[in-house]
């Protein structure tokens, strides 16, 4: 299959209706999750005539293509929680999105007001079933086509006012992140790693898979 049938490409950030036949699409082998193409499938760039090429980026190590993961799952959280309770009540829910690429995520447990504050308090759990989620940005940190399993709890508050602060905290044993991260792109993949990670304001930093990690919104 030629690659720019794929239905997300990390330069042109364009998704398309081949979804289940792009060779580098993250898919389930087994019990985890495995990348079926080279990635220089992934990083095809066809250029406009008399277009300069641009300085390459910096180089992406694991602690930058672990916080581009971190990024990624407080994304597909954040995208799952406007899927669901974003358009409810506050209150008690156990509500399911499938507005993913691929894959679902159930979210479930309770939100209350604080009007005083300005922040909607929450203790959530994510239950993420073969989720997969792209984001295309300048920025090449900000790059990925990503995969999640695994279930996450999340407590704290979420702003509603700008002036109120995000202050969250979250947590899972186990979650398996399977595709590719960064500008250009890099095979990532972490399979039954320990999450735990806070939010504050803009700031997210915390530990996965044993490794210190961190962004800024």
């Amino acid at each position: 299959m030629h690659p720019s049938s794929c239905p997300w490409s990390p330069r042109s950030g364009r998704i398309e209706k081949a979804l289940g036949s792009c060779p580098f699409f993250p898919r389930r082998v087994g019990g985890g999750w495995a990348l079926f193409a080279p990635m220089a499938l992934a990083g095809v760039l066809v250029a406009g005539c008399g277009a300069k090429t641009p300085p390459p980026p910096p180089p992406c190590g694991r602690e930058c293509q672990d916080a581009v993961a971190l990024r990624a799952v407080r994304e597909m959280m954040k995208f799952a929680f406007n899927m669901t309770f974003q358009t409810m009540p506050v209150g008690m829910y156990d509500l399911t999105t499938d507005k993913f690429l691929r894959g679902s995520a159930r979210v479930f447990g309770t939100a209350s007001a604080d009007g005083k504050q300005g922040v909607t308090e929450v203790e959530l759990t994510y239950v993420f079933t073969q989720a997969v989620y792209p984001k295309k940005e300048d920025e090449p940190e900000e790059n990925y086509l990503i995969g999640l399993e695994g279930t996450i709890t999340q407590k704290g508050m979420i702003a509603v006012q700008p002036s109120s602060p995000t202050a969250l905290k979250m947590q899972s044993e186990s979650v398996t992140i399977a595709g590719i991260v960064y500008d250009p792109p890099i095979e990532y993949t972490r399979t039954g790693c320990a999450l735990e990670m806070v939010q504050n304001g803009n700031s997210v930093a915390g530990m996965f898979c044993g490794h210190l990690a961190g962004f800024d919104f």
